[in-house]
């Protein structure tokens, strides 16, 4: 009799134990579900950045920065033609690999509606006279401009550079390059653009 008493005993607390495990993993699971969400949700975010704002297919966000020489730009002066908008630093060896090609293609086309806009991610820089002595050993005749701040860099997801955008003659951005182009590859990504 005390054999099948506990014997119903353990079969209950068996029971509750499974209940009880059932109940927590699926307590945990929402909890972790919650939580990733969130997650998801605020790495969109970083203050005063929009990451969701820079993407294929969307208006470009328009910005103000100073260029090399001291005077002001706006990406949206540019509207009305296709630009190239490159990020880059004097340090970074494929964007010193990249600027021959990209100068090259500057000087094929900047009659033909098509603009190369270069952002230097100053912030990043040791100092300006050495953005200035790059742009002069390579004979740069673009427009560079300079994100002292980074805020640009980063709304346009510069996190790996060069990183460049392909926006056409409506501000609406077409391609994101993440690494160093050549002239071929710039000639064919603006062809196929308005």
């Amino acid at each position: 009799m005390i054999k099948k008493y506990l014997l119903t005993i353990a079969i209950i607390l068996l029971a509750f134990t499974i209940v009880f495990i059932n109940l927590w993993k699926s307590y945990t699971t929402q909890q972790t579900n919650e939580i990733v969400e969130e997650e998801a949700n605020t790495s969109e975010n970083i203050p005063g950045v929009d990451l969701s704002q820079v993407q294929e297919g969307k208006l470009a966000p328009d910005f103000e920065l100073t260029t090399l020489e001291g005077k002001t730009a706006n990406l949206s002066d540019y509207k009305g033609k296709k630009v190239i908008l490159n990020f880059w630093a004097t340090w970074c060896p494929p964007c010193k690999a990249e600027m021959p090609h990209m100068q090259n293609f500057y000087e094929n086309n900047k009659d033909n509606g098509i603009e190369v806009l270069t952002v230097n991610l100053t912030n990043m820089e040791k100092s300006k006279s050495d953005i200035e002595k790059f742009v002069k050993d390579y004979s740069l005749s673009f427009a560079v401009l300079l994100d002292e701040e980074g805020t640009i860099g980063m709304q346009y997801q510069a996190f790996t550079i060069p990183t460049s955008y392909i926006i056409d003659s409506n501000g609406i951005i077409s391609k994101e390059i993440v690494g160093p182009m050549d002239e071929d590859m710039m000639i064919s990504l603006t062809e196929g653009i308005k």
